[in-house]
């Protein structure tokens, strides 16, 4: 091959390359909306038509500024939530980052409350920091917990368990004074547990954890998934009998900060029953 062919292939390569590390770049700040409709015959009545937004794995760090936070929490406030939930990792690499993620995070805005898990990335920076951050800030801890949330004479519990990684799981917190006919969600950070869940009490589990795999072959695969079931708990709405699951692809992103046809998420969902 003539020598001007070569330099020319080499920088078509050079520009593709570009092109795809910029737009992996783009992408992983390009935050979408996810709109789900949940429904259920256990979602009471005064619970139809409320609003649960659910994120998970910020990443607060190197590589998700406080300022996207403070953007990240104005867009939630405008989603006019009921109900927040969050699936752990707030921070990465350092928990120097813990106090000031929490410290904008106590300004989102919830008519019910703010419910929250630990992920393995809070355990292996600092899982007391957090947790005293969290309680500082009104964000009630569900790990190994529950609460029963009430909106006029209805309920509903939210509980969850400790991250599959580096915590124990205590579902009876949760479902130790839950009937058939109230409606439950877990969180719990890792997808994985799904698998080795002892009931039937739960109706709506919450994960994240997988990032959606952030790097993906056109949204239909993705070569790394930390998860031992592989794709089976990547992204999305699962359904088991009567339990719905949904795994977010979350809001940050781990090394390299990129994301390629996986795109993070505020996950809205609306409480419908049939």
């Amino acid at each position: 091959m003539k020598p001007k062919k070569l330099i020319t292939i080499f920088f078509i390569l050079i520009l593709f390359g570009g092109l795809f590390f910029l737009y992996c770049h783009v992408e992983s700040r390009w935050i979408k909306t996810k709109k789900i409709n949940l429904v259920s015959n256990d979602i009471p009545k005064s619970f139809i038509g409320k609003k649960i937004v659910f994120i998970t794995d910020i990443h607060h760090g190197p590589f998700f500024s406080i300022e996207r936070v403070q953007k990240l929490v104005e867009r939630i406030n405008k989603l006019h939530p009921d109900i927040i939930i969050m699936g752990g990792d707030y921070v990465h690499r350092d928990p120097k980052y813990i106090e000031p993620l929490f410290n904008e995070l106590r300004n989102l805005k919830s008519n019910n409350g703010i419910y929250a898990v630990l992920g393995n990335h809070d355990h292996w920076e600092d899982a007391g920091l957090t947790r005293q951050m969290m309680v500082r800030n009104g964000i009630k801890i569900c790990d190994n917990k529950s609460y029963w949330v009430k909106i006029k004479n209805d309920s509903i519990k939210i509980g969850g368990v400790g991250d599959l990684w580096e915590d124990t799981q205590e579902l009876d917190s949760t479902i130790c004074d839950v009937r058939k006919t109230d409606f439950c969600i877990l969180i719990t950070h890792s997808p994985d547990y799904i698998e080795s869940m002892p009931t039937d009490l739960v109706d709506f589990t919450l994960s994240g954890h997988t990032h959606g795999g952030q790097m993906t072959f056109f949204g239909l695969w993705a070569p790394k998934v930390p998860s031992k079931y592989g794709q089976k708990y990547r992204y999305g709405l699962k359904q088991f009998g009567n339990m719905q699951s949904y795994i977010s692809s979350g809001i940050g992103t781990i090394t390299p900060p990129l994301r390629f046809f996986c795109r993070p998420e505020i996950v809205l969902i609306t409480l419908q029953n049939e």
